[in-house]
């Protein structure tokens, strides 16, 4: 594993992807919850509304985000796979 690693051989930013869209999904909540009931002028409809769609667009944009990265990834396995297949 460890040479693996030295070599790039193996690829660690899909793990850290998945740490990241923990990260960015849990501002995106926290966002919306402070557009809701943050700052000044009190409580409001409008407020209440935008903060949910921050929480739920912010969410949806991070995971389709996520989701790309993941899928450029996967494609790299899957040529590395064709690739030795070939060559045998």
């Amino acid at each position: 594993m460890k040479n693996k690693l030295l070599y790039l051989d193996t690829m660690i930013t899909p793990q850290i992807i998945t740490f990241i869209y923990w990260i960015l999904l849990l501002s995106s909540i926290g966002a919306g919850l402070f557009t809701m009931f943050g700052g000044f002028g009190g409580f409001t409809f409008s407020k209440f509304l935008t903060g949910i769609f921050t929480m739920v667009a912010g969410a949806v944009a991070v995971r389709i985000w996520c989701e790309l990265l993941i899928v450029i990834f996967k494609i790299h396995e899957n040529l590395k796979k064709i690739a030795t297949n070939k060559e045998e």
